[in-house]
């Protein structure tokens, strides 16, 4: 349970934000379209009140009713089909989240459904850290091959999507808006997206030598400032004295392109943080720990890739494990900066058959030093009728073997 509580909470927090926002939108829309049915019935109810009213204008006010009413069914079967759509989206993610719940709780349920349900989380995984790494298309293709629709965020990032390519396309309306859907949310997480899209339409104002326009939107964005964005507008502000070709900091880096790409960045960020509290996506937490877990202070091979080519920085192969995850690249660079897993008894393997090392099959050490399981051992002098040391590959025969025994 603990589990499901520390990587499962935005599986059920995002569907029922979205839920939430659907019915405050449905209460909105009803009350607005119950004003406009209330308005239309006091102007019929004062026509009937009068003694000179005509046939015609009470048939003009019923008609106008009849339409206002009609106008308000189907708005309120529109809101009404949104939520159910939504509520639906919560059901069938807690109905998944209970499957494995109620499996542990069983003893007898089959491995094999357990089995099946971690391979489905481990797809929405990887659709998750696909949205929040940017790669929609492989995110959404992903979802559909595994039928995750329903289990996953992907609806919800496309809006994303389309924001980014605004950005990208150098336009920052869709952005504006969504900054103004998400006013108060933002506010909370003292995000500064607003403002940095704000600057930048003022650079681009600059840019097209635009000065005059330029100003004139400083003063209706830039007459309130928050604490902190003072120094951002005076360098804008300077900016005004300056050729759009300047050489000069920090104006140069407000003119880059390159800016477009941060904003691009930041966007994401934000997105992700209005969803996800959390700052890493479940997988990567999942493999941290995983990782952890299997981690060792014993140093192994790390491969490091750069444009001059490939590098090995000195680490010991020879205390690498094959079958361990935390030996291999790429996942060994991971490791390597996580912390290493507590074990408070020491578990001996063999390096010839990984077996462990116990009464059942005692170390044994050979005359250069080199410690292997007995059974490796009998194994190799069985086949080549000598022992060959897979370090140093000096050879030996069996009598030179000395049993190790461990305190």
């Amino acid at each position: 349970m603990n589990e499901i509580k520390s990587l499962e909470h935005a599986t059920l927090k995002v569907p029922y934000e979205v839920f939430n926002k659907k019915y405050r939108n449905a209460q909105r829309i009803l009350d607005v379209e119950a004003r406009h049915v209330g308005s239309t019935a006091t102007e019929l109810d004062t026509a009937a009140k009068r003694g000179d009213v005509t046939a015609g204008e009470i048939d003009t006010l019923l008609g106008g009713m009849v339409e206002k009413l009609t106008t308000m069914k189907r708005k309120a079967s529109e809101a009404i089909n949104e939520e159910v759509q939504a509520a639906n989206v919560c059901k069938k993610r807690l109905d998944h989240l209970k499957e494995q719940a109620e499996a542990l709780q069983d003893p007898a349920a089959a491995q094999t459904s357990l089995n099946q349900w971690r391979k489905v989380r481990l797809d929405r995984m990887l659709v998750d850290y696909f949205l929040r790494t940017g790669y929609y298309d492989s995110a959404t293709k992903l979802a559909d091959a595994k039928d995750l629709r329903d289990l996953t965020n992907v609806d919800i990032y496309q809006a994303a999507a389309e924001v980014e390519r605004e950005l990208t396309a150098r336009r920052t309306a869709r952005c504006l808006q969504w900054c103004a859907d998400n006013k108060s949310k933002l506010r909370k997480l003292n995000s500064t997206m607003e403002f940095n899209i704000r600057i930048q339409e003022f650079i681009e104002l600059v840019r097209e030598e635009r000065r005059l326009e330029a100003v004139r939107y400083a003063k209706k964005h830039f007459s309130t400032y928050e604490e902190g964005q003072l120094r951002d507008i005076q360098h804008c502000m300077g900016m005004l004295a300056f050729p759009k070709d300047t050489e000069v900091e920090p104006y140069r880096s407000l003119l880059s392109e390159r800016r477009w790409v941060s904003l691009v960045a930041q966007f994401r960020g934000e997105h992700a943080r209005l969803l996800h509290p959390a700052r890493l996506p479940p997988l990567t937490v999942t493999l941290q720990l995983g990782l952890a877990a299997l981690n060792t202070p014993y140093p192994f091979l790390y491969i490091t890739w750069s444009m001059s080519g490939i590098h090995k920085v000195c680490f010991n192969e020879s205390t690498k494990v094959s079958s361990c995850p935390a030996c291999a690249p790429p996942l060994n660079a991971l490791a390597r900066t996580l912390p290493h897993a507590h074990c408070s008894h020491s578990r001996l393997l063999c390096r010839i058959s990984n077996e462990p090392l116990n009464e059942h099959n005692p170390p044994m050490a050979l005359p250069n030093g080199q410690v292997y399981g007995e059974k490796a051992l009998k194994e190799m002098m069985k086949e080549h009728g000598s022992i060959t040391c897979p370090k140093t590959k000096e050879v030996f025969c069996m009598k030179r073997v000395e049993k190790v025994y461990v305190m």
